[in-house]
């Protein structure tokens, strides 16, 4: 079987290597010294590359070891390969280190900056513990709607059997977890940890101060002394973070009617302008305008839209809306389309479009812009288009077809046994995805038929009476509290719209969290409790989704 395996890895190599992107990244960008840190080098549509020569560290870093790792994914029918290879560094120096661009997979990867601090002196504190938990906030002062960054980190000596560490649950502020748990090796006081380190985005909703209150781990530590350790047979263990008190500012009283965005970054564009300024009457012009912010989900984002054009009709399409995140902040897009279709020759102006947003690192109001075009609209090209050139005849259609084929050359075909053992790799990547969808289906089904619980009837009774309410905030709290109890991996308002079938419930929610975090957003709101009175209309799960993991347990534990 392994000779199998690794014929087809042989097999696969060329494939996987042709067309790949490489990129480089560190799982953190600030260590102390004494830490571990990983370099993370992928091939996206590649792999099986051999991993760089790595001597230009060797001034800065100590190189731990490596790892390296392949998944690849069906979905919708479409293949994509992932290769990554890990490399365990510890910095050797207090000060700005940086990793050079390293030649990998064919490519060459940019240079990435880590900041490496002194050890801290309050880390004497818990040095003699085996295990306890950290927990900061960045920054500890923000403006309503802002998002801070939270990150509890769990330290422990020796290992875990088992181990649960509750995720934040708090009123008036929007948490949404961000990405994977990092898992590395740092050292304390002299003593050796392994920490798992999770992050958050938070967005408070009201002003005043507000207290993060203490998050709590349980599990199971084993000691590599006890004999009992063969056996797993741990000692039962708890931890608890510090409480964080969070200053959130009031929106500033000059600010007006436009949305408050309170953003790190924020750009707004406009694609599809013709280069030479000109177009033809009843020609369609589509036009893509974007607005990305870092540090809001796109729920905060306005809508887009155009002035009325004279002499022109406008037809917007549906807005494309997404949100992701970097490891620290939330990326939030929406980009609207439209058609500009002219009516009638001459010129006219599309209007400088402006964009008042705060720019959290700075303290101040800044203004996105797209200036003003103007265009030239020409008379209908029908009554002075050149004539359309004739028809080929049969012959010289045959003679075109006869030339053509004496000079392409014949298609290249592989070995029989290559192509054998290919197809046979196609056959077991599908299986594999068929038997892991079959089973995940299943789960869902027995999931599906076990009794209501008497706490979810009190849940779903929660949202209808806040429901009839008008406090946006509890209306959210309230309807992903009720999601929770039938899908608990549900992490946000956004995870619930997109594991959604209904295109009434998803705009439900997409209202109820522009009333939430836009402030001045005009229009009616959302009958909620109309929406949801049946129930949740859950998406099916396509062939190639995976399985959704739960948010809280098991770790990825040694």
């Amino acid at each position: 079987m392994r000779r199998v395996l690794a014929l087809m890895a042989l097999l696969l190599l060329p494939v996987l290597a042709h067309a790949a992107q490489v990129q480089a990244s560190l799982d953190r960008n600030q260590v102390q010294l004494g830490d571990t840190v990983t370099l993370n080098l992928r091939v996206e549509g590649g792999g099986m590359a051999q991993a760089p020569d790595l001597s230009s560290l060797a001034s800065d870093f100590e190189v731990l070891g490596r790892s390296s790792s392949t998944s690849v994914r069906i979905v919708n029918g479409r293949r994509s390969v992932q290769y990554t290879v890990g490399i365990a560094l510890r910095p050797r120096r207090v000060g700005q280190l940086v990793i050079p661009a390293l030649d990998f997979a064919g490519a060459r990867t940019r240079p990435l900056t880590l900041t490496v601090t002194a050890p801290d002196p309050a880390a004497a504190v818990n040095s003699g513990k085996d295990v306890f938990l950290e927990a900061s906030a960045q920054p500890t002062t923000v403006r309503v709607g802002q998002q801070l960054l939270f990150t509890v980190r769990l330290y422990f000596a020796g290992s875990l059997s088992s181990g649960s560490l509750e995720d934040p649950r708090l009123s008036g502020i929007d948490a949404r977890r961000l990405g994977d748990d990092l898992d590395y090796d740092v050292v304390r006081a002299g003593r050796a940890y392994h920490v798992i380190e999770r992050r958050y985005a938070l967005i408070p909703q009201h002003a005043g101060t507000i207290e993060l209150p203490s998050l709590s781990f349980q599990g199971e530590l084993i000691d590599p002394s006890d004999p009992d350790s063969f056996f797993a047979m741990g000692s039962p263990t708890t931890a608890a973070s510090p409480a964080i008190t969070i200053n959130v500012e009031p929106v500033p009283p000059h600010w007006g009617a436009s949305a408050w965005l309170p953003a790190r970054a924020l750009s707004l564009t406009l694609e599809g302008l013709p280069a030479d300024g000109k177009l033809h009457v009843g020609q369609p012009l589509d036009l893509a305008m974007t607005v990305q912010a870092t540090g809001l989900p796109y729920e905060a984002l306005p809508a887009l839209s155009l002035p009325d054009l004279p002499g022109a009709t406008v037809y917007p399409d549906k807005p494309v809306t997404a949100t992701r995140n970097d490891g620290q902040w939330l990326v939030g897009r929406r980009q609207q389309n439209f058609a500009v279709v002219p009516g009638r020759p001459g010129k006219f102006t599309l209007p400088a479009i402006t964009l008042k947003w705060w720019n959290v690192q700075t303290g101040q109001a800044e203004e996105a812009r797209i200036p003003a075009h103007t265009l030239t609209v020409l008379p209908g090209a029908g009554a002075a288009a050149a004539p359309a050139a004739p028809m080929p005849s049969a012959a010289a259609s045959a003679v075109a077809a006869e030339a053509s084929t004496a000079t392409a050359p014949a298609p290249a075909r592989l070995p029989a046994w290559r192509t054998a053992v290919l197809v046979a790799v196609a056959l077991l990547l599908a299986c594999g995805a068929l038997a892991a969808w079959w089973a995940w289906r299943h789960r869902a089904r027995t999931q599906a038929s076990a009794p209501v619980a008497h706490s979810h009837r009190a849940l779903r009774l929660a949202f209808l009476a806040a429901a009839r309410g008008s406090d946006a905030g509890r209306q959210a709290h309230a309807l992903l509290a009720w999601a929770r109890a039938e899908r608990a991996a549900l992490g946000s308002l956004g995870a619930l719209a997109d594991a959604l079938a209904s295109d009434g419930q998803r705009e439900a929610i997409e209202q109820l969290q522009r009333r939430r975090f836009a402030a001045g957003e005009s229009g009616p709101a959302p009958d909620l409790a109309a929406a949801f009175r049946r129930g949740f209309q859950w998406r099916a799960p396509a062939s190639g989704d995976e399985p959704p993991v739960p948010p809280l347990y098991p770790f990825k534990l040694r």
